[in-house]
């Protein structure tokens, strides 16, 4: 682990000493520091296991015409609840040197990609869920030609304070066919064609079936994929196919099948109505660097959801978290719509409403077999209408059904029914008062919830927040916050205090489980 870095630092230190001697260098760099004083609280199950907890991250990037550098800085030695086990510790995970040169972009170190849709490569960050499984290798950017663009990259992937697993190597190639063909230009058409190919590297381990049968394990793992991208006017379609190749598993239980994931996605679009509509099957395609490795880390690509990311609190209570291992259809469709100001349905102001429908349920073995069991649906209605010129109101329906026994392990199926009310006051020019109000009702788990927020906005500095989610079915618990926000140009303070419940905190179909927590809390960001 610290022989490569030693090498990238030099490098780094080598060129930067290069771009200072060029004109125009940059220095760019961001602070992000999330602390709890934490306190014991039975009745939630929260834990005082020391004084003071802190994630925080530094990072500084130094850019010039032909080169750029950077480096980032991690301290989690004594980690937020929910980071203890894997993350605990501090140093410098990410150190990168790229140059720039006609066109040509070549990275070594730390580094990002993604492939198409990320069906067989994707590598990004999200500290909410405290997922880095960045790269640490070559990367290459090219365009050879104009309309073409290739990549080339291979690398160690990122496993929490090292980089385990096995090597992963690939190639991704793009052609915007509208760029070599004035007619489709001239008829507001793009067509983009993708392919991408991944490699895994990983040596045979002495893994046993049984006491005296051992697993054949394969030391390379192949992975493409190909795509079509077509945009005409409103119109937008995409179609995507991937396949994988042999790559028994923790994840599948050592199964030998080949895995395979295929989308199609079409987007319709123009002023005042928009529509959506996609589908997805997937079948054994988790797809890791190592083959032991469980939870979030060491995955090598990612695949959507096709559900709706809710913001309003009862509707992330349960989210769904992707199958990658068994495999799942998913479906959504979204329509939106604006009435029109001064009509019978419109008002004075207009209207927008929007459904949105999503499901996801087991595979069969044939492509056009239906069937299964249901993993997730939620079909939500959404209304924003402007009362007055200084009220605003957003009214939310949601039917949800949620396998929690495919997505946690256990607990059956959870069939709730959610309403929001949300309400915005303009109270003066830099005064703006919110309000929520949810209620979330299920006979199953820990039964009904309601939820209250008030938020006064002073801007351009000042945000107070204060809630409460209290579970008014089983447990009785109020979950209760108090936050107050501060925004001095590029700086952002906040304090709070109160109590979170322990639940799996989930963004783009990917899940962390969260303990519950009690304390104060202060979060500090700085961009420059």
């Amino acid at each position: 682990m610290n022989r490569p870095l030693f090498f990238i630092a030099a490098a780094c230190l080598a060129l930067t000493a290069v771009a200072q001697e060029q004109q125009d260098v940059v220095l760019t760099g961001s602070i992000q520091s999330d602390m709890l004083v934490p306190e014991t609280d039975e009745k939630i199950g929260a834990e005082k296991t020391a004084d003071f907890l802190t994630n925080t991250y530094a990072e500084l990037q130094l850019q010039s015409r032909h080169v750029d550098a950077g480096a980032r800085i991690e301290y989690l030695e004594h980690p937020l609840p929910g980071y203890e086990k894997d993350f605990e510790g501090w140093g410098v995970p990410h150190l990168w040197v790229k140059g720039r040169l006609a066109g040509q972009e070549l990275t070594l170190g730390t580094f990002y990609e993604q492939f198409g849709s990320g069906f067989i490569l994707r590598t990004y960050e999200e500290r909410s869920l405290g997922l880095d499984n960045s790269l640490l290798g070559a990367h290459l950017v090219m365009h050879p030609v104009k309309g073409v663009t290739l990549k080339a990259l291979s690398g160690k992937q990122r496993r929490y304070w090292s980089w385990h697993g096995g090597l992963v190597s690939g190639a991704d190639g793009e052609v915007s066919l509208d760029e070599w063909m004035p007619t489709l230009q001239q008829h507001d058409t793009r067509v983009t064609l993708g392919a991408s190919w991944v490699n895994k590297y990983e040596k045979a381990e002495d893994i046993f079936a049984d006491p005296t049968h051992r697993y054949n394990l394969p030391e390379f793992v192949n992975a493409w994929d190909v795509r079509v991208n077509l945009n005409h006017g409103p119109l937008s379609l995409l179609a995507e196919y991937a396949q994988k190749t042999q790559d028994p598993s923790f994840d599948n239980g050592y199964d030998y099948h080949y895995g395979s994931a295929a989308m199609l996605s079409g987007s319709y679009s123009k002023k005042g109505l928009s529509v959506l509509l996609q589908a997805k099957r997937s079948e054994n395609m988790a797809f890791r660097s190592r083959r032991t490795q469980m939870g979030n880390a060491g995955y090598i690509n990612h695949l959507p959801a096709f559900t709706l990311d809710h913001t309003y609190m009862l509707a992330t209570l349960y989210t769904y978290a992707t199958q990658l291992a068994t495999g799942e259809w998913a479906y959504q469709g979204e329509v939106g719509y604006n009435f029109k100001r001064k009509t019978a349905l419109g008002g004075r102001y207009g209207m927008n409403v929007k459904v949105n429908y999503s499901y996801v349920r087991s595979i069969d073995k044939g492509w056009l077999k239906w069937g299964g069991d249901t993993y997730y649906q939620d079909l939500n209605v959404q209304l924003t209408r402007r009362l007055t010129h200084d009220l605003k109101l957003n009214l939310m329906y949601m039917n949800q059904h949620y396998n929690m026994t495919v997505v946690e392990g256990e607990g059956g199926m959870i069939r709730s029914n959610i309403f929001v009310a949300d309400a915005m006051y303009q109270i003066a020019s830099s005064t703006r008062l919110r309000g929520e109000l949810q209620y979330l009702t299920t006979r199953q788990d820990e039964r009904d919830w309601v939820c209250g927020l008030l938020e006064l906005s002073l801007a351009p500095h000042w945000m107070f927040t204060v809630s409460d989610t209290w579970n008014c079915g089983d447990s009785k618990i109020h979950y209760y916050q108090g936050l107050a926000t501060y925004n001095l140009g590029a700086h952002r303070l906040q304090a709070g205090y109160g109590r979170t419940q322990a639940s799996y905190n989930c963004a783009g179909g990917v899940c962390r489980y969260v303990p519950a927590t009690k304390g104060f809390t202060l979060s500090y960001s700085y961009n420059f």
